[in-house]
């Protein structure tokens, strides 16, 4: 079992950075990815960033191309999501979901959340002015 605990949200203006972070424990041996999902009132859950952590694979949703960087820090069990230039349209609130890994597996980052066992209990992240 693995538990995830995010943190790092909040309220922003539009233009501003925040910065979120995912503390996982359990049995976190078993993590190959860990990524960061989002879902706004009457909306889908979607994917945002996330990364491999036993490979240099990393992936985002258009949307945050280019603002938003994923990472771990060096315990490799806290990924960290940098988001900068946030815009009204970021406002949700923000997951992070662990899975293990297979020993082939043609997408390592999906953005599907059935791939996901683990989940965090989620953070809210509201830009406006």
């Amino acid at each position: 079992q693995v538990q995830l605990v995010e943190s790092g949200g909040g309220s922003v203006q539009p233009g501003g950075s925040l910065r979120l972070s995912c503390v996982a424990s359990g049995y976190t041996a078993s993590i190959a990815s860990m990524s960061w999902f989002r879902q706004a009132p009457g909306t889908e859950r979607e994917g945002v960033a996330g990364i491999y952590i036993r490979g240099d694979i990393t992936r985002y949703t258009d949307s945050v191309k280019g603002r938003f960087t994923i990472s771990l820090d060096n315990s490799k069990k806290t990924p960290i999501l940098q988001m900068n230039s946030l815009k009204p349209e970021d406002t949700a609130k923000y997951y992070c979901a662990v899975k293990s890994g297979y020993f082939y597996e043609p997408d390592r980052v999906p953005f599907d959340t059935h791939n996901y066992p683990y989940w965090g209990q989620g953070i809210q992240v509201t830009v406006d002015s």
